[in-house]
């Protein structure tokens, strides 16, 4: 009887101890006393600190919250003034001048003035890497004309170069040069601050970079005296990027309450799995990403324009949306629909076996197929989704004769394979716009000087396309310029040097009982996001409300 008693009361006890347990656990995370706002979010690695160095997405997303831009775009595709509070352009569109805010630091105390943005285009030129193919071959000089104003000559007029200016992040020149190695490449500028800047950061963006473990995470930190201030009381305070895609790792991290946002590059599958965990939700929204097959213009059978609109029209764009890539829109085209200057009257191809089979009739590889399979590749890192769409387009195209051979490349090896024609299979990528205006992928996609990027797989070098996206982009005024990308759209659709397949939904998970994702917030009032990268993860209009969040919940320590 004394043992049955002493049972019951241990088990009375550790039942009251395990619920005092989960009531306190739920009395700490209500009153938010001790708790951070942060975002904890998954991603590809490597990332680069260096705003001269790449143009990826994820490299997109740590310049955009590290650094600051003269011009800041605006989500309809406007720009408004940012570093630089007002400008003043010459009537030949070749001189800009910009009058800078007074009173803005970096990160490290130092107040930023016109020698910084010298010295950050200058570099970005020198360099010549990341986004520096937008400025080389327009900018003829550039200098500062006292402490808050800064020139820039152009060698001819650009008619979207404020657009472009989105793209020139300003650094700290005291603090690179202070932190140069010597005998880089660069002569007197030794590696002009590139060894450092791996794992540090020369900005004045509204966060700062607080710690990076190579291989693994970094972390960024608000910047508490941001010249544009805090308005938004509840942005998070750290935001910690891990680099990690892997499904199960996701997921798992989710599932225990450490993660409040996921990478885009999560299979179908896995975001259906975690929107069955509480209190998570699937964003569905779009950024301007498109997808295509981007067919090599210039090495058989590919090189025959009857033969690219068949393969073409053996495409089920949106048998590939429903299995792949859920909530996707089709494109007719090479550019985003949502970007200043896109032609929406563009004639589509569509899934269409005998229009296919009438155009491979007009090719000179017609009877002789069996000669000339087609190898189409996605990148080994894309996972099977990527893979799914050539296994598709391999399905139907073998409905007509055609032979197409599915190869899946690792990243590497598919970056040095496009760095020359011979080498240059057909590929699956996704695109974005690097500025908000449609010239921008017209002159990346298809224009000759991107030609052995992964920017072009088509090596369409046509002199009559580069002539006519030079001369829209030095075309000053707006309307013109636009009827002029109109035209340009048209003539390459006619071409077909690509297949164009949709726009990516971007599909992310996050936590929605406490987090506020404003693309997803966007998205549900029927609107779209920048349609350009690196502003899906711009953090400071972000809110976290840690103290609202539900089980289960890990508060992310410091």
């Amino acid at each position: 009887m004394k043992i049955s008693r002493f049972v019951k009361f241990w088990k009375n006890g550790v039942c009251l101890f395990l619920v005092c347990g989960l009531l306190l656990g739920i009395s700490l995370i209500s009153s938010g006393e001790e708790l951070v706002k942060a975002i904890r979010r998954t991603d590809q690695w490597p990332p680069y600190m260096d705003p001269a160095i790449a143009s990826d997405f994820l490299s997109s997303n740590a310049y955009t919250n590290i650094y600051d831009t003269l011009i800041f775009p605006n989500q309809d595709g406007s720009l408004k003034p940012w570093l630089a509070k007002s400008w003043e352009i010459s009537d030949d569109g070749l001189t800009y001048i910009f009058e800078l805010r007074q009173g803005v630091k970096f990160h490290n105390g130092d107040e930023l003035t016109a020698e910084d943005v010298v010295f950050s285009l200058q570099r970005m030129i020198t360099l010549g890497e990341g986004w520096g193919f937008l400025f080389t071959p327009f900018v003829k000089e550039t200098k500062a004309l006292d402490k808050y104003k800064a020139q820039i000559t152009l060698k001819q007029p650009l008619g979207p170069f404020l657009g472009v200016l989105t793209r020139l992040f300003i650094l700290n020149k005291n603090q690179v040069m202070a932190n140069i190695t010597s005998g880089g490449s660069y002569g007197e500028m030794g590696d002009y601050g590139k060894e450092w800047l791996v794992t540090h950061d020369a900005g004045s963006g509204p966060y700062k970079l607080k710690e990076i473990k190579m291989q693994e995470y970094f972390v960024l930190e608000q910047f508490d005296d941001y010249w544009d201030g805090w308005d938004n009381k509840d942005a998070p305070q750290y935001v910690k990027w891990i680099g990690a895609t892997e499904p199960v790792t996701v997921r798992t991290l989710m599932s225990r309450g450490e993660l409040e946002l996921t990478d885009q590059w999560q299979t179908p599958e896995n975001l259906t799995a975690m929107s069955q965990l509480p209190n998570v939700k699937v964003s569905n929204y779009f950024g301007g990403q498109l997808m295509f097959v981007m067919l090599n213009n210039k090495k058989p059978p590919t090189d025959d324009v009857h033969f690219r609109k068949a393969l073409a029209y053996c495409v089920d764009k949106q048998q590939i949306i429903d299995s792949s890539f859920p909530g996707s829109r089709p494109v007719n085209g090479p550019v985003t629909p949502d970007i200043l200057g896109y032609n929406s009257n563009l004639k589509p191809y569509t899934f269409d076996l005998e229009k296919a089979e009438a155009e491979l009739k007009q090719s000179p590889y017609y009877g002789k197929l069996d000669q000339y399979p087609v190898q189409i590749s996605p990148p080994a890192e894309g996972g099977p989704s990527y893979e799914n769409i050539a296994l598709m387009i391999q399905a139907n195209a073998a409905k007509i004769g055609i032979k197409v051979d599915v190869v899946k490349i690792p990243w590497g090896t598919m970056v040095a394979n496009m760095a020359t024609l011979q080498t240059t299979p057909a590929v699956v990528l996704m695109t974005a716009s690097d500025y908000l205006e449609a010239g921008s992928m017209l002159k990346n996609r298809y224009h000759s000087s991107s030609c052995g990027t992964t920017q072009q797989g088509e090596w369409l070098q046509d002199p009559e396309i580069d002539k006519i996206i030079d001369d829209a982009l030095t075309t000053i005024d707006q309307k013109e310029r636009f009827q002029k990308y109109y035209a340009i759209q048209e003539k390459i659709v006619d071409l077909c040097p690509s297949i164009f397949l949709f726009e990516t939904a971007i599909r992310q998970a996050y936590r929605n009982d406490y987090v506020v994702f404003p693309p997803a917030e966007v998205a549900n009032q029927g609107g779209n996001w920048y349609p350009i990268s690196g502003y899906n993860s711009y953090f400071r209009d972000f809110k976290v409300f840690p103290e609202k969040a539900q089980q289960p919940y890990t508060p992310y320590k410091p």
